[in-house]
C-alpha cells in the first residue's frame, strides 16, 4: 500500500505545483501536461489504496490503478486542452449584439444586459440620446468594458 500512497502523494504535489505555478512538465509539445500527469498519479494512488485496503490481490490493485489512472490522464488532458483553447484574452466584438437597458442610458452613463452567451453580467453603456430603462437596444460600438448603444429598431 505504501507504493500507492507515495505515488498518489507525488501526484498531488505535481498537481498543486502545476495549478499554482503553471505546468512545469510539458511533454510532446503539449501532448501531456503536468496537470494531467498529476491527476493520473493521484487517481493511480487512490485506486490502488482502495483495492489493497479491501484485501484484494496486489496484482489487481496495479492493473486497476494503471487502467483508471491512464483514463484519468486522458480525460484531464482533454479538459486541459479545452480550457486552454477557451482562455480569455481573445477580443470579442459586441457590435450588433442586442439587449435591454437595465437603467436609463444617457450620453455619460447607463447599464445594459446583453443577449450574448459570453455576457453574464451587466455592462456599462452610453448612448447619443437618452434611452429609458427597459428599452431594447443594439450595440453600435464596443470599447473596453463600455458599449455605445441605440434603441433597437425591428
Amino acid at each position: 500500500m505504501l507504493v500507492f500512497v507515495l505515488i498518489g502523494s507525488a501526484g498531488m504535489i505535481l498537481l498543486l505545483v502545476s495549478l499554482l505555478v503553471g505546468d512545469l512538465v510539458d511533454l510532446g509539445d503539449g501532448a501531456l501536461s503536468g496537470t494531467s500527469l498529476g491527476v493520473g498519479a493521484v487517481v493511480f494512488g487512490a485506486v490502488g489504496t482502495i483495492v489493497v485496503a479491501n484485501d484484494l490481490a496486489v496484482w489487481i490493485a496495479y492493473v486497476a490503478s494503471a487502467v483508471v489512472g491512464l483514463l484519468a490522464v486522458l480525460l484531464a488532458q482533454v479538459l486541459v486542452r479545452r480550457l486552454a483553447s477557451s482562455e480569455d484574452g481573445v477580443a470579442v466584438s459586441l457590435v450588433g449584439a442586442s439587449g435591454t437597458a437595465t437603467t436609463d442610458v444617457t450620453p455619460s452613463s447607463g447599464e445594459v444586459s446583453l443577449d450574448v452567451p459570453s455576457e453574464l453580467e451587466r455592462r456599462l453603456a452610453r448612448s447619443d440620446a437618452p434611452i429609458a430603462a427597459g428599452t431594447r437596444v443594439v450595440v453600435l460600438e464596443h470599447s473596453g468594458s463600455t458599449v455605445r448603444v441605440a434603441p433597437h429598431t425591428r
